[in-house]
């Protein structure tokens, strides 16, 4: 006899059975009557999922001028497993490919993944495009992405701009935002400001019948996600002189960078040789990116922030500074000159003799500031000239050389000043001296600088001793500026009242008997300026120039780098000159001299 025990477990495992079964008929029920979630599945075959990209932000310049705009463009989407049989050979002609790059375009699809869509061939042009939507439907798993092309309507400013191109897998494993077929700011302003710029991706589900033909939105739309466009940024470029500059440096290599005194803006930021910004966009960005890679005269690089240089006589008026600052340099100082014939820094010319600073900045005396640098190394209170070299150096350091200004331009070098342990490892700890590094009495020998850190020496004898770190944007959308950072005064080392005799002598380039650039002075505007002609040990020398305008009430500075042109009197002055006075007056007047500067070729002449 079975005990009342046993009788009573037997009804406990029918309940729980019981309890268990209407679980599962509870679920099924919700599963197939109150939830989508199967239904989403069944529905996967025929839903499709179209990311919508959003339009990137336009750019213009400091008056307004459209710079960079959006074109629709499309892309061809692939998903291999809803392939079915069809006519390769019809649509490899409408989408102007051949058989073979087809083929092999479709296995590489296919080993990405067989049900996720992926990029099957981009940047499809509105006129192919027409014909490919009437036929699309005879090719299901390909459907069509709209998507934009950025276009410059003014062909100049290609390397501060910038391009955009496709995402690598390194760019995609930083930022979950991209995908494969994604494309991202990869210089230039676009990459600077990449983030604002691009927007944010919406979501369309749509559904589609067996003849891969879209019938709609799914669920009313219920689930689709708008994409919201970038935003517009508004830069401090000024694109008539930026164009101007471009003609200007035509058959050319160097730099002019041009710069607002009164808050670091840069009005133009000029390389040659450049190219048009329209080479690489679309599907020909390619091989015009491969064209332009290979050209021996490298039109890709940014000399602006990029190329380096000795400063050359432009950088006597630094050390000048510092002998005033460190109170062993006055304007009544005197040294003496035998021309070429001094040593153990000779000058490249004959003049007055002895002379005392202004004379020495109008004539760019070699063996004056050899002296000069002579006197700040070796003062008497710092003991030893290496300790004399490092205050030196902290000195120069002050006016934002030898380090980059970080602010929104990609690439920026930060060009060099040696240390005293670069020295040290060279002749030894305590075996070099001030005669050892002569040659940086003349922005020569180790010392570097960018064309940019140029025009911002200007700007610092412009301002009396401090500057803006340089920056492109003005505003994004309807803010002003919005980087506080980009606003803040950097003071130099040295007091204002020593930049009053400099800026004098700078006029006196121009305005003085002797002064290295008084055959371009202008009627009418007063310009600052200091020629440096550089030296080159891979073939002819760098003409240079610094200059700002007008003295009073600065409204540009500026430097101008030709590179293998000889004198910075020759073609340096002139150019900078013309830049001034399209700037400030409007018009040039002086067409003889802008003739010559446009027509000559001295890339050819090489």
């Amino acid at each position: 006899m079975i005990s009342s025990d046993y009788q009573n477990r037997k009804y406990l495992i029918r309940a729980i059975f019981l309890l268990v079964g209407i679980l599962f008929a509870v679920r099924l029920f919700m599963l197939q009557v109150m939830s989508n979630e199967y239904k989403f599945s069944a529905e996967n075959n025929v839903l499709r999922y179209i990311t919508e990209y959003p339009a990137r932000g336009l750019i213009y310049d400091r008056n307004g001028v459209l710079l960079v705009f959006n074109e629709a463009a499309y892309d061809l989407m692939i998903i291999p497993g809803q392939i079915k049989a069809f006519d390769t050979t019809e649509l490899c002609a409408l989408i102007h490919i051949d058989r073979e790059k087809f083929l092999t375009r479709l296995k590489k699809t296919k080993k990405y993944s067989f049900h996720k869509p992926s990029l099957f061939l981009k940047q499809i042009s509105r006129e192919d495009y027409a014909y490919l939507a009437e036929k699309l439907y005879k090719y299901p798993g390909f459907y069509v992405q709209a998507r934009t092309l950025r276009k410059y309507p003014v062909p100049v400013a290609g390397h501060l701009l910038g391009y955009i191109g496709e995402v690598n897998k390194k760019e995609i494993a930083a930022d979950n935002f991209y995908f494969q077929g994604d494309y991202i700011g990869k210089s230039g302003l676009e990459k600077s400001y990449e983030n604002i710029l691009r927007g944010e991706k919406g979501l369309r589900v749509v559904m589609v019948d067996v003849f891969n033909r879209e019938k709609g939105p799914f669920s009313a739309g219920k689930y689709d996600t708008s994409a919201s466009p970038g935003l517009d940024l508004h830069i401090s470029i000024d694109t008539e002189l930026q164009a101007y500059g471009e003609l200007l440096m035509q058959n050319k290599i160097g730099s002019i960078v041009a710069l607002e005194p009164s808050t670091g803006e840069i009005l133009a930021l000029v390389t040659a040789p450049s190219y048009d910004p329209n080479l690489l966009v679309g599907r020909i960005r390619s091989k015009n990116y491969l064209l332009l890679s290979e050209d021996s005269l490298k039109p890709l690089m940014n000399r602006a922030i990029m190329g380096t240089y000795p400063p050359g006589s432009t950088f006597k008026v630094v050390n000048a500074l510092i002998g005033m600052q460190e109170e062993v340099l006055f304007p009544t100082t005197q040294y003496s000159c035998d021309g070429p014939e001094t040593r153990p820094i000779r000058c490249t010319h004959y003049h007055e003799t002895p002379l005392m600073l202004n004379s020495a900045i109008q004539n760019s005396c070699n063996p004056y500031f050899w002296n000069v640098f002579r006197s700040i190394i070796t003062k008497p209170e710092f003991g030893h000239d290496s300790v004399g070299f490092r205050h030196w150096r902290d000195h120069v350091m002050s006016f934002g050389f030898g380090k980059r200004f970080n602010t929104d331009i990609p690439f920026e070098l930060k060009g060099n000043i040696p240390s005293s342990s670069y020295y040290d490892n060279i002749y030894t700890k305590g075996h070099w001296r001030a005669l050892t590094i002569r040659s940086l009495a003349i922005g020569q020998g180790e010392i570097l600088f960018t064309p940019l850190q140029l025009a911002n020496l200007s700007v610092i004898i412009a301002n009396k001793g401090y500057y803006f770190h340089p920056h492109i944007l003005k505003s994004i959308g309807n803010e002003e500026n919005p980087y506080d950072d980009f606003i803040q005064k950097q003071y130099t080392s040295i007091d204002a009242k020593h930049f009053d005799f400099i800026r004098k002598a700078m006029l006196d380039v121009f305005e003085g008997e002797h002064g290295t650039a008084r055959w371009y002075k202008l009627d009418s505007v007063y310009i600052c300026g200091k020629t440096g002609t550089v030296e080159n040990p891979h073939g002819k020398d760098h003409s240079m120039f610094i200059a700002f305008a007008p003295i009073d009430d600065p409204k540009i500075a500026l430097s101008v780098i030709v590179e293998n042109a000889g004198y910075g009197s020759s073609w340096a002055v002139p150019i900078a000159t013309l830049l001034i006075e399209k700037y400030l007056l409007g018009e040039v007047k002086r067409t003889w001299i802008e003739e010559r500067m446009i027509n000559s070729n001295l890339i050819s002449d090489e």
